[in-house]
């Protein structure tokens, strides 16, 4: 049964553009419609009318990418926990429900087009430090380097960030320390990061402040949102190797 669903979304033509709400109303939404299929069929309609449709990022539409990053009704990929926008099912609205979407707000995340913002200032983070050097050659045997499981689990656990944002976009400072930190930790306790693991977290953070992300207060909305559910104890160990980084210089 189809259900009639009001939109109020962001426009915005671009990144020095100013932005408003608009308002659409679609009566061809059906519950098992995901959140992305349902803007589809919004954007066809506005497509069919010779409208501009509203744009939006998304990739997999598995929960695995992160692209599809929105603020629906105020919360950053929806009101499920532990899942991203595109797993988000209609379902979970109801009919004549209206629904508000707008993008990750923050500073370091410059709106490109109406849902889209640029994420790029986690690539930069990244490539200040995200990886592991040594030489190449042969594949050396798995078993060569022996893990202690408690440490390949809690690698493993944070290696599961997909660099979302939904954690900037929760925080009321606009802070990127649990995207940062489980970049930092699933690296740093494994063996083969271990020598870099003081330098790592130097050079990360300090990429992260010069993007312009804000101050972490510690209050827990960015691990509430994030669709892999990664704790934000991994912040508190960046932080104990950030201050291990500056007294040893």
């Amino acid at each position: 049964m189809a259900m009639t669903i009001t939109l109020n979304v962001w426009r915005q033509a671009g990144p020095s553009a100013p932005g408003r709400f608009e308002s659409y109303t679609s009566d061809k939404v059906h519950p098992d419609m995901s959140f992305l299929e349902m803007l589809d069929v919004v954007n066809d309609d506005l497509i069919r009318a010779g409208k501009d449709p509203i744009a939006f990022d998304s990739d997999c539409r598995e929960g695995i990418c992160g692209s599809c990053g929105l603020v629906i009704d105020g919360i950053p990929h929806g009101p499920d926990p532990g899942a991203t926008t595109c797993q988000v099912h209609m379902r979970r609205f109801r009919n004549g429900d209206t629904i508000t979407i707008e993008p990750w707000r923050a500073k370091a995340f410059p709106v490109i087009k109406d849902l889209v913002v640029d994420r790029t200032a986690f690539d930069r983070i990244i490539a200040a430090g995200g990886y592991v050097s040594m030489n190449v050659g042969g594949a050396p045997d798995g078993n060569s380097v022996p893990v202690p499981k408690e440490l390949a689990d809690l690698a493993m656990d944070n290696a599961q960030c997909i660099g979302c944002g939904a954690c900037v976009a929760a925080c009321k400072n606009a802070a990127a320390h649990l995207f940062t930190s489980a970049k930092i930790t699933h690296l740093g306790v494994l063996p083969q990061g271990e020598p870099e693991r003081y330098r790592r977290a130097a050079a990360m953070v300090e990429q992260m402040d010069a993007e312009g992300f804000g101050s972490c207060s510690n209050e827990g909305e960015c691990e509430a949102v994030c669709p892999k559910q990664i704790s934000i104890a991994s912040i508190a160990r960046m932080n104990r190797d950030f201050m291990r980084a500056a007294t040893s210089k």
